[in-house]
């Protein structure tokens, strides 16, 4: 899992780089196989814990409530939309 996320981190830096082989594609397909990682570890905590830390998650995020209100935004997250926006950032 953790060599996933180390990959997906790489990529998202070279795109912030505007570098060469930082594709659409190639974002996604990072994503996918971090979130597979991800999902193959919480297949190993107990099922009492999951439910416990989503009945905590679910008491935390009011029902309704935005994720990410625009204006709570992490600045260094709004840089990084910013980069991966602009016009040839992101290659196809």
């Amino acid at each position: 899992m953790n060599r996933a996320i180390e990959e997906l981190d790489s990529l998202l830096l070279r795109a912030s780089r505007n570098e060469s082989g930082t594709s659409v594609d190639s974002m996604k397909a990072k994503v996918v196989t971090a979130l597979d990682a991800l999902n193959g570890l919480l297949e190993t905590v107990p099922a009492e814990a999951l439910d416990k830390g989503k009945a905590m998650a679910d008491a935390y995020i009011m029902p309704g409530e935005d994720l990410a209100p625009q204006n709570n935004i992490d600045p260094q997250f709004k840089q990084l939309e910013s980069i991966l926006s602009r016009e040839g950032g992101v290659r196809e």
